[in-house]
């Protein structure tokens, strides 16, 4: 019997191999695919797949953790001449050509041909050729690969010659023994014509044969799975004729077994594969740092360099305090001790280039602001003695991991930062990284769903069906099994079974590869020693992502463009130019009593991190001041923690009423009023209470949220009675050995268990607010350069410089149209106004701006507008430039109506043209063009006498030219009505700054009310042979589109006309890859409502003296059985969404609310917060001692947690709905 090492006669090893990372082609799942190979009886695998190596590092430690022996590969893709001719003649094609490493040169001289393959080879596919072959061949075993390859592709065109060459000068540049020709069973005719020409080959040329099967999937029963995600990768349905696919279900993970017996005839084939197994002994090594060094004078190391720019550092930050040394010098150990001096250095050195080159810097972001180092050396600016801030937050010494500091710069200047580090550590040792888009559990329904042709309307039923949770993704399987809907439409329908089915053997598989967006790695090697290369688009990237690099010991970082703090950059330059006043942000007065009050107010429009809906709402209701309250406010407002945000305003409000179950708890919750928020609260427990080290307390924090319970049951009992060693000695002396009862110790062990998963990093909530607090003191003090230069930022985004241009109007900032002679390229500032930029207008481009700006300040401003004519012809100046600058009133300064400039400016343009070719032709002397030059050529143009266009005709010009109308608005008459009615604007349908859309405003059929004006109708006859419409309404910031089904179409059409101006009612409809709708429930004249926008008193039924019946109807303005109790209940608020799902009180009535005299005035201010914390669009009236009437009127969501509070408060007794 024939045996190789460890391994029998009847062995065989899959060495042609697809995982899921063959984006859309694979599917294979990594993960399964170990544990289905250790099923079988497997000893090894090989992963090779399509022209990437993305999966190989985690395919590798599947196998690992298997005791399965990985094979690390690529299926990469041949030129049909060389990998640079990209000639859609000669070069669309490609062949298949299968490499495996057989040792750690093999591994990197694969990863450099992959790489090259996509930076210079890349033509519809990533591609390398022969002679790059040869030059990167040694370690490498090669495959002639399926019949997508070069050699059976000639054997299949007749051209047997042509193969036997190119098989010969395959084993030459491999070398004998490393190169085979491969066979495959699979059924298909092609491939048993090939494997026939293949056999006769290897009798011929010596060169031997080996077997394998080019694995997809890993069952059999998966191979409609794979079809599915072949549809999906090429946009065809599953019925198409002409789509791409398998001839055969036999590409799976085939035993062994079958293996012998598909190629008994053949047993050298299959012995190979296991010869080829003992050959491959690549590895990856993992843990070993492969920083590169940052170069200091010689006699000097890295740690002394690192040390003496931290000391004067120190030295400049604290004054020469020595009592804080010790803090600064044990972190300088622990950097010391996990090698991560060079780190430091290579940060500190690109900040301090960017702030050296006026490339603004964020303060700080994540745990690094929680390293005193890091702010010695300027990384950070957040004092973390200050805000007792961890180090051990950030670099733990008792877990191994790869510090992380991310860094904030100026958008528009990142990239300078990432060139400066190209340049110092070379092109080769500095790359971006890649990400991976994956399918999640709705996606995965989405794109099955389009594949089976299921009716859209039935996929999105479905889709919607699986929850969205905060910080949690559900499956499709869990999905299933906890919403009783999808459970019974999967039991039911056999079409929706296949369809779920199907999405869950491809749920979680990577979609696409990007790159992502801020981080950024650098190597002391040239990069392709640890990584392969991907290009996108020009952008050369790691075909590993981020936490893999991290595990391969690589430096990752990553450069972050904040928008803000260009917009702090520009606001401190609009300052100086304007005022001439210089502002260092970093130094301002951080404990200004007027910036406070202004956030109190909810003026926190632009305001970093402050400025959503709720959060404007929380900030009125926490009243901050200080910046404490300001860490705690971003720290609380997330999924999670807001449950505590009521008990932290109670106890803010009234601090003689927090009780603590210990004593010793009160100096680390006392900064949050008795209410544990941070993460580093949960740490200092741990260590102040039980006697933890700083390092496990983070370790024990961590598991926490994971919610291990048998680790955390025995980690209670080390919290609470401690631990001893071998031989008695106290590990941790526990929370009972430092005077805390048993009792206390458990009520705090279960509410860190309660709160661990939630708790914020306070490191990153103490930088984010600095940057929120420096942009709130800008708008303060300097509201006009402030918003100017907000208002720059969203140049790209109509409604974003709508919104703020309202903004600015209501804080009483003047904000003008274009003006030829006083208009900068952006927005401007002037004498305590803001002046429209030039770049803002339609038509109008960078180079004529430039143009305009030049020859303006070079020779004068404009006298009028023949001269302005005159001076810019030939200068890139054309009819529709000029069209559009009369249009937006950039002429307005001349006097002259745009009506007659309109009517005139083309002759003008032209006689000012043919003037020019007459004085280069020579035509006019010089006396003409001196007389010319004395003369207001205004004077001499007939213009026509006609009136000024009406003011609706100018506005619908200025709003043509802008994107939005500036000296007025159509809708301003109806601003009452708009305030008090209207629940979303168009800017709710945007991303916001931290890239996520305004969800929770924008649930799915929600109740909403928007007003604007009609820009567009599309009426369409449904198959029933009834009209709908598509309709786009205007409001104050951009535009929505409204669906009129044809039941509402046909009563409230005739508001449809051209500019009407409505309100409508109705349901958003959200759906992925679309933008949010509105479907219509009704339609009104905004005229016909300015008297419906408050409460009716006349409908108030009774008196104070029966305030418990139930009930207030607002029928007025809410018509039939369209009442506002009817509409309310789709209604749901951003609070409520985030806050509960169980709430049982009824979407609808309203809530009576009586302050009698009993009510203290303290506990009146409390009940008063706690309705307008929970706001939302049901109505509340409050009543004041004896008043037989309301004395106030609010908007709230009604729900259990409101009715609880103010129980609490108040008394049953004196609440009602």
């Amino acid at each position: 019997m024939f045996f190789l090492r460890g391994f029998a006669l009847k062995d065989f090893v899959h060495l042609h191999l697809h995982t899921e990372y063959s984006l859309l082609d694979g599917a294979c799942r990594i993960k399964d695919l170990a544990q289905k190979a250790k099923e079988l009886g497997m000893h090894s695998l090989a992963i090779t797949d399509h022209g990437s190596m993305y999966g190989v590092v985690d395919f590798y430690k599947a196998c690992k953790k298997e005791g399965i022996k990985p094979i690390l590969g690529c299926e990469v893709y041949t030129a049909p001449r060389t990998y640079l001719d990209k000639d859609p003649r000669h070069d669309s094609d490609q062949g298949h050509l299968i490499l495996l490493a057989k040792n750690n040169t093999g591994y990197k001289n694969l990863m450099k041909l992959v790489s090259i393959s996509y930076i210079k080879g890349f033509y519809y596919k990533p591609r390398i050729d022969y002679n790059l072959l040869e030059e990167y061949h040694e370690g490498l075993i090669c495959l002639s690969a399926c019949i997508g390859g070069d050699i059976p592709q000639k054997l299949l065109n007749g051209d047997y010659k042509g193969a036997r060459e190119l098989a010969l000068r395959l084993n030459r540049i491999m070398g004998d023994g490393n190169f085979y020709l491969e066979l495959q069973y699979n059924s298909i005719e092609e491939q048993i014509r090939v494997n026939t020409e293949l056999v006769k080959l290897s009798e011929e040329t010596g060169i031997p044969l080996i077997a394998t099967n080019d694995i997809h999937y890993i069952n059999r029963e998966d191979a409609r799975a794979q079809e599915i995600l072949i549809c999906i990768q090429t946009g065809k349905t599953i019925d198409d004729a002409d789509r791409l696919k398998f001839e055969t279900d036999e590409f799976y993970l085939k035993s062994p077994e079958e293996m012998w017996e598909h190629f008994k005839a053949y047993p050298e084939a299959l012995l190979n594969t296991v010869r080829v197994a003992e050959a491959c002994n690549a590895e990856i090594e993992f843990g070993k740092l492969h920083l590169p060094k940052y170069k200091v004078s010689e006699g000097i190391t890295s740690f002394d360099y690192l040390y003496s720019q931290c000391l004067k550092g120190y030295n400049k930050r604290y004054s020469n305090n020595p009592s804080l040394l010790e803090r600064l010098e044990y972190e300088l150990k622990v950097i010391e001790q996990m090698g991560y001096v060079d780190y430091f250095l290579i940060v500190w050195d690109f900040i301090k280039y960017a702030r050296d080159n006026g490339i603004m810097v964020g303060p700080g972001r994540g745990s690094a602001a929680g390293s005193m180092v890091a702010y010695c050396l300027e990384i950070t600016n957040v004092d973390p003695i200050k805000h007792n801030l961890i180090f051990e937050r950030f670099l733990n010494p008792e877990r191994i991991s790869m510090p992380d500091i991310d860094i904030d710069f100026c958008y528009e200047r990142r990239q300078e930062v990432i060139d400066y580090v190209v340049r110092k550590y070379g092109e080769d040792h500095v790359a971006q990284i890649i990400t991976f888009g994956t399918m999640a559990a709705r996606g995965a329904v989405r794109d099955v769903g389009r594949a089976l042709a299921v009716p859209y309307n039935e996929v999105d039923k479905v889709a919607k069906l699986i929850p969205m949770m905060p910080g949690k993704h559900i499956t499709i399987g869990e999905a299933i099994d906890i919403i009783p809907e999808l459970k019974t439409l999967y039991n039911s329908d056999p079409r929706i079974r296949e369809l779920l089915d199907t999405a869950k053997v491809l749920e979680g598989m990577p979609r696409h590869a990007s790159t992502h967006a801020a981080g950024v790695v650098i190597s002391s090697e040239p990069l392709t020693e640890y990584v392969p290369l991907y290009c996108n688009e020009g952008l050369i990237s790691t075909q590993f992502p981020m936490t893999t690099l991290e595990e391969l010991g690589l430096l990752k970082m990553d450069f972050l463009a904040l928008r803000t703090i260009t917009v702090i950059r520009d606001t401190v330059n609009l300052i100086k130019k304007d005022k001439g006043i210089e502002i260092d942000i970093d130094n301002i007065d951080y404990e200004d009593k007027d910036v406070y009050e202004m956030i109190g107010k909810g003026e926190t429009a632009g305001v970093f991190q402050l400025e959503s809906p709720g959060m404007t709402n929380f900030m009125k209701e926490l009243m901050p001041n200080c910046l404490e309250d300001i860490i705690a406010g971003i720290s609380l407002y997330r999924p999670g923690p807001m449950d505590q945000i009521p008990r932290y305003l109670r106890n803010k409000n009234n601090p003689q009423d927090i009780t603590y179950v210990t004593p010793k708890l009160e100096p680390i919750l006392n900064v949050t009023y008795g209410c544990m928020v941070y993460q580093e609260q949960v740490m200092q427990i741990f260590r102040n209470l039980a006697g933890y080290s700083l390092g496990r307390s983070d370790l024990v924090r961590r598991a926490m949220s994971k919610k291990k319970k048998e680790v955390m049951d025995a980690e209670r009992q080390n919290f609470i009675h401690g631990s001893l060693d071998e031989n008695g000695n106290i590990l941790i002396p526990g929370a009972i050995r430092n005077g805390v009862s048993e009792y206390a110790a458990n009520v705090i062990f279960d509410e860190m268990m309660d709160f661990a998963s939630y708790a914020f990093n306070k490191s990153h909530a103490a930088a984010y607010a600095y940057v929120g607090y420096q942009t709130a003191w800008l708008k303060y003090y300097y509201p006009v350069e402030f918003m100017a230069a907000l208002i720059n930022s969203y140049m790209g985004s109509l409604g974003k410089v709508s919104q703020y241009v309202m903004e600015c109007r209501k804080m009483g900032i003047k904000v003008l149209p274009p003006d030829i002679n006083e208009s900068e390229s952006s927005f401007s500032v002037k004498n305590g106004v803001i002046r429209f930029g030039l770049l803002a207008v339609k038509n109008v481009g960078v180079n004529i701006v430039h143009n305009i700006i030049e020859e303006r300040n070079k020779n004068g401003v404009f006298k009028n507008f023949i001269d302005f004519c005159e001076r810019l012809e030939g200068k890139e100046l054309n009819k529709k430039t000029v069209e559009s600058l009369i249009k937006c009133g950039a002429f307005d300064i001349f006097g002259i109506y745009r009506s007659r400039l309109i009517a005139n400016y083309e002759k003008i343009l032209e006689r000012v043209s043919q003037k020019r070719k007459s004085m280069i032709s020579g035509q006019l002397s010089l006396f003409d063009v001196v007389q010319h030059q004395d003369t207001d050529d205004t004077a001499k143009v007939e213009w026509p006498q006609m009136a000024e266009y009406d003011s609706k005709l100018l506005l619908s010009m200025e709003k043509e030219m802008l994107g939005l109308y500036i000296s007025g608005h159509p809708l301003d008459e109806f601003a009452d009505v708009i305030k008090e009615m209207v629940t979303v604007y168009s800017y709710d349908f945007e991303i916001s700054e931290d890239g996520s859309s305004n969800e929770n405003r924008l649930s799915d059929g929600s109740f909403v009310r928007i007003a604007g004006i009609v820009t567009d109708i599309k009426s369409i006859s449904t198959k029933n042979n009834r009209m709908m419409a598509f309709v786009t309404v205007e409001d104050l910031y951009g535009q929505m589109e409204v669906v009129v089904f044809p039941n509402i179409y046909e009563r409230f059409a005739r508001f449809l006309s051209g500019e009407s101006q409505i309100l409508v009612e109705g349901k958003i409809s959200l759906k992925e890859d679309e933008q949010p709708k509105i479907l219509a429930d009704r339609i009104r004249p905004l005229e016909s409502i300015n008297n419906e926008i408050h409460i009716d008193d006349s409908d108030i039924k009774e008196e104070y003296g029966q305030f418990n019946q139930n009930g207030i109807s607002e029928s007025n303005g809410m018509s039939g059985n369209n009442n506002i109790k009817e509409e309310n209940k789709y209604y749901k608020t951003e609070k409520a969404a985030r806050k509960t799902n169980n709430n049982s009180i009824a979407q609808n009535g309203v809530l009576k609310v009586l302050l009698d005299k009993e009510i203290t005035e303290s506990k009146r201010k409390a009940a008063l917060s706690v309705l307008k914390y929970f706001e939302g669009h049901q109505r509340a009236l409050v009543y004041i001692d004896e008043a037989r009437r309301p004395k106030l009127k609010l908007n709230v969501q009604i729900s259990d947690l409101l009715i609880s509070e103010l129980t609490e408060l108040l008394g049953s007794d004196r609440i009602k709905i």
